[in-house]
């Protein structure tokens, strides 16, 4: 089992985009040039938001979180991008509606069953309007790391076997 990074690397502040595609393309780029995943990441993370949307209308400030399959990624990490303006999502589950996504949390899980156990513990995020704003506002990256680890309940350093 390995262990997760989330580091400041991966934390993108003030992105500004048109499109879920553009932001989707700019923090899978990031992800690459960090070599937590493969080039392919980049194309498989788009294509499959297409086919299974990732938008959540949590309270205050909706989030997304794209993933795509393990065979694209290098090691397991999570990158946490906030826009500057929201951008549209596709709700999960449904093809006609969307939110404005203000926060994107991609995940790139190396094995099957890690990505739904970071999933369950990032629903505490997701359901808690005063963290989102936290993390929507929060200027510091290491400010933004130490709560997710608190959230997330990972060590200090940002890793811990999920």
């Amino acid at each position: 089992m390995s262990t997760l990074l989330i580091d400041q690397s991966l934390i993108l502040q003030n992105i500004k985009a048109n499109t879920k595609e553009e932001v989707l393309t700019l923090m899978a780029s990031n992800m690459r040039e960090q070599g937590v995943v493969k080039e392919s990441y980049i194309q498989a993370i788009i294509d499959r938001e297409k086919i299974y949307p990732t938008g959540l209308p949590t309270q205050g400030v909706s989030v997304a979180i794209p993933h795509t399959d393990r065979v694209h990624v290098n090691k397991k990490s999570l990158s946490v991008g906030v826009l500057t303006e929201p951008v549209h999502f596709v709700l999960m589950g449904e093809d006609d509606r969307t939110t404005p996504v203000k926060l994107v949390f991609m995940l790139a899980m190396d094995e099957d069953h890690a990505q739904l156990s970071l999933l369950q513990k990032l629903m505490s995020v997701f359901q808690n309007a005063e963290c989102l704003s936290y993390l929507a506002a929060e200027e510091d990256k290491a400010k933004i790391i130490a709560m997710l680890n608190h959230a997330l309940e990972l060590p200090e350093k940002g890793d811990e076997k999920i």
